[in-house]
């Protein structure tokens, strides 16, 4: 049945469709990574096409921190990074930082720029710099958070739909060889959403993702899809592509989402933040261990260099909280300590002095005790079957006890603001 809705999506001679620009990509039977601030970092990406994601969203970045950007590629990774200076009056040797970075080789075709702004004039200015290295331009209308709303962009957007619409016409006006699109959130009744969907249709935009909560909504509070079939039907009234976003859990919980609501893709968000093989279908091996995900991630975090605070920040997402290599994670301050937690030894551990030692970070820090947890394990597994029962006993109740502390660290840890905020 999905299949046969899949094909009929892509196929279908019927079906109205908004034209897509020669280097754009068309979001109908895609399921995607949605836009997050830290968490969508160019390695979270990498892993999460890996994975096989069909479309990455980068995060919200600021159209003024865009503007007044230089393009280059980095020399070690090839990737190209958008940068600035550091101070306002930097020395010709100063360090930059970088705003947005990219693979162009893994990422081509596949990668949707996340614009935060609230003037017409300033979007475009931004999305210029950017369009000839994405294949998207995607307008953030939803985003609560006050580093967004307080400007007015974000789900602040809402509440203004003349600017809305007015950024919108002066993006898709520009005619840049890829497609615009806006993602929302659900106002607080279904005319009103209905309202302000017709209204962005109308822009001439390729697509629309709807996060299938209110702005006052959290994360925790269930997503609420009484609204979803409308504004599907909204949307293809107007041959607009329409993303579902909210509670979606895995590929294949999305195809059935899609399946149910007649939207044209879906978007995953936290489940992906913590396991990105939730892009993977079931019949291909569905979720793969931490583990071996984390691997992965930390390979990719190293190969573009991406920031350490970043890297760690995301592994502590990875790592379940009630496992040893969370405490030791939150504690590490070096790549290599990472694959030493780990386990990881060989050519991973040598590029992880490398990493270390590019970013100025001492590889050797944090701990006296580099045994990898692994095999602490089997060192403690072998010495509990040797003895006695009151003995296993009591070095339960200690285990107990590590566990308890580590989600109490779990829940007091403060994750870095990323640049892009």
């Amino acid at each position: 049945m999905l299949g046969r809705l899949f094909r009929s999506i892509m196929t279908s001679e019927t079906v109205k469709k908004v034209p897509i620009p020669p280097r754009g990509v068309d979001y109908r039977g895609k399921i995607v990574l949605a836009p997050m601030v830290r968490s969508g970092e160019l390695p979270s990406r990498l892993l999460a096409l890996h994975y096989g994601a069909d479309l990455v969203w980068g995060p919200e970045t600021v159209d003024r921190a865009m503007i007044g950007t230089t393009r280059r590629v980095n020399p070690l990774t090839q990737c190209i990074e958008w940068t600035r200076p550091a101070t306002p009056n930097p020395a010709p040797d100063a360090k930059e930082n970088v705003i947005y970075r990219m693979d162009p080789r893994r990422e081509a075709g596949r990668l949707i720029f996340q614009l935060g702004t609230s003037d017409p004039e300033r979007a475009v200015a931004a999305a210029r710099i950017v369009a000839a290295d994405v294949a998207g331009i995607d307008v953030n209308a939803g985003c609560p958070k006050p580093f967004s709303t307080h400007a007015g962009m974000g789900a602040a957007l809402l509440r203004e739909p003349d600017r809305l619409v007015s950024i919108l016409d002066a993006l898709v006006a520009e005619r840049f060889d890829v497609g615009v699109s806006v993602k929302i959130r659900l106002l607080e009744t279904a005319a009103e959403t209905e309202a302000l969907v017709r209204r962005l249709v109308a822009t001439g935009i390729a697509g629309l993702t709807v996060h299938c909560r209110t702005t006052p909504m959290r994360p925790r509070q269930r997503a609420i899809r009484g609204q979803l079939r409308m504004v599907a039907g909204v949307c293809r009234e107007a041959g607009v592509a329409c993303l579902m976003n909210g509670d979606v859990e895995d590929r294949d919980q999305a195809l059935r989402l899609v399946d149910e609501y007649g939207v044209d893709g879906a978007m995953i968000a936290t489940a992906a933040e913590t396991n990105s093989s939730c892009f993977r279908p079931r019949e291909l091996g569905g979720l793969a261990p931490w583990a071996e995900v984390v691997e992965h991630y930390l390979r990719f975090a190293m190969e573009v260099g991406n920031r350490f605070g970043n890297t760690k920040y995301l592994l502590a997402q990875m790592v379940p909280g009630k496992a040893p290599e969370y405490r030791l994670v939150n504690k590490s301050r070096s790549f290599t300590r990472m694959c030493d937690i780990f386990g990881l030894e060989g050519a991973i551990r040598e590029q992880a002095i490398e990493a270390d030692l590019r970013q100025g970070i001492e590889p050797g820090q944090v701990t006296k005790d580099t045994t990898p947890v692994s095999k602490k394990r089997s060192a403690k597994d072998a010495a509990l079957n040797a003895e006695e029962p009151s003995q296993k006993q009591k070095v339960s109740s200690v285990a107990a006890a590590v566990e308890k502390a580590a989600a109490q660290a779990q829940s007091q840890s403060v994750p870095e603001v990323a640049l892009s905020m």
